[in-house]
């Protein structure tokens, strides 16, 4: 359980995302990552890494009851310096980053996903920002980079989501396949970077982030801003005292 890297020689450099039951991050979970990520690209013999996840889904965003459970806001500092330090990770990684979303893929993991360079997607796998309703802000930054400007807003305010195949039509999302073939079809692109001269892609992997017309770390980083005062406020407690209530009315469909 949490996260794990593995290579097998070929140039990919797989990491695994496992926190069951639905891979929402513990504070610490968010640095583990970033640091799997970076020792990977740091590996010459790393020319691709992979991104991928056990369980139900590929990533519900921040442990909301690890929040719940301390006090003070200490642990949403680290919560929040956990995923500033993993979506850098991701876009500053030398080399390409691939990642392999199954089932949802909410919160935190749109900045996973928004920050890599291609995405494969399973025909299930849906996309979204549930923060409005869960008392924050943040990775509208990353959402940003999967769809065009007024989509993205939509999204954001209502906290609705999208579906690979979307994306797919978008362009955002590479490929959309089978669940069942998720995992074969991103090492099967994997390979195909894999199969380039190491020392391009990891300076074509410079270059595009040197055009890129967003600085996403600052961007991101102001969002984060926001989750902050609303904290201060005293509404991101409130909401996050209902968050049992909303899910029970959800599983329900009665709304939330």
């Amino acid at each position: 359980m949490g996260i794990t890297s593995t290579s097998n020689g070929d140039g990919i450099a797989v990491v695994t995302i496992d926190y069951p039951p639905v891979n929402a991050f513990p504070a610490q979970g968010w640095f583990d990552l970033a640091d799997a990520v970076r020792a990977a690209g740091r590996d010459k013999n790393n020319r691709v890494v992979v991104i991928r996840a056990e369980g139900r889904g590929f990533c519900a965003g921040v442990d909301i009851k690890e929040i719940q459970r301390t006090t003070g806001h200490q642990n949403l500092i680290d919560h929040n310096s956990g995923c500033a330090d993993v979506f850098s990770a991701v876009y500053e990684c030398p080399v390409p980053v691939i990642t392999a979303v199954n089932g949802f893929c909410l919160g935190g993991g749109i900045g996973i996903v928004g920050n890599s360079d291609i995405i494969i997607a399973s025909d299930d796998a849906t996309f979204g920002l549930p923060e409005v309703d869960r008392g924050a802000l943040g990775a509208a930054t990353h959402l940003a980079r999967l769809v065009p400007q007024h989509l993205m807003r939509a999204l954001f305010f209502t906290a609705a989501t999208i579906t690979a195949q979307e994306l797919h039509h978008h362009g955002s999302v590479f490929k959309v396949v089978p669940r069942d073939e998720l995992d074969a079809t991103a090492l099967a692109v994997a390979k195909d970077v894999a199969a380039k001269d190491g020392r391009v892609l990891r300076a074509a992997k410079d270059a595009l982030n040197g055009i890129d017309l967003q600085d996403v770390r600052r961007s991101y980083r102001l969002e984060q801003g926001y989750t902050f005062e609303l904290n201060l406020s005293g509404a991101s407690d409130e909401i996050r005292e209902r968050f049992e209530d909303d899910l029970a009315r959800q599983r329900a469909g009665k709304g939330a």
